[in-house]
């Protein structure tokens, strides 16, 4: 059975990582926006394109263009997929569910992972980043608190959320996403 999951939380809490792994064993698509952000512009898309143009002018890329490439990758034959990076807040998320419903698709389960911030913090020190500062760092946990943590209770509320803790050895997280999932 085909499933479709999007992968929640803060930056540093592993949701790429967990991602890569399910996909990986599954045969899953991995539709992690920075990823398909960055192949669209390698590839000269018209998107890509349109997505670099964006991104050298020192802008964000809008929803509607992430959006775009997410809905491109949507139609994609796959065995499932899982979203990484996307929906960040209630807006994406609105558009999202048009979109699935307009392609006869559905979200079947969010994997939302929680982790202290302080255990966010020092992971996301120690990748090393030039971005990666103390302050840079808790002021994108605060914009995630203030965008994206609203989806926790968009779907809980459509009974699809699981919560998982983040803070635990790689495997063992893997192992629960797995029987979540079954």
């Amino acid at each position: 059975m085909k499933k479709h999951l999007l992968f929640l939380g803060p930056p540093g809490a592993g949701k790429g990582t967990q991602a890569s792994l399910v996909c990986n064993s599954l045969s899953y698509l991995h539709l992690s926006t920075g990823e398909l952000l960055r192949n669209e512009v390698k590839l000269k898309t018209n998107l890509g394109i349109k997505v670099e143009e964006v991104i050298n002018s020192g802008k964000l890329v809008n929803d509607e263009l992430v959006l775009e490439i997410v809905r491109k990758n949507l139609f994609t034959q796959h065995k499932g997929w899982i979203l990484d990076g996307y929906p960040r807040n209630l807006s994406q998320a609105d558009a999202l569910n048009k979109v699935l419903n307009t392609i006869d698709q559905s979200l079947d389960m969010v994997i939302n992972f929680i982790i202290a911030e302080d255990v966010l913090v020092e992971r996301l020190l120690n990748r090393g980043r030039s971005d990666d500062n103390e302050d840079t760092i808790r002021t994108r946990l605060k914009i995630y608190k203030e965008t994206t943590y609203p989806l926790i209770s968009f779907y809980e509320n459509q009974k699809i959320l699981i919560n998982i803790d983040g803070d635990r050895d790689l495997k063992i997280i893997s192992e629960e996403i797995s029987q979540k999932m079954a």
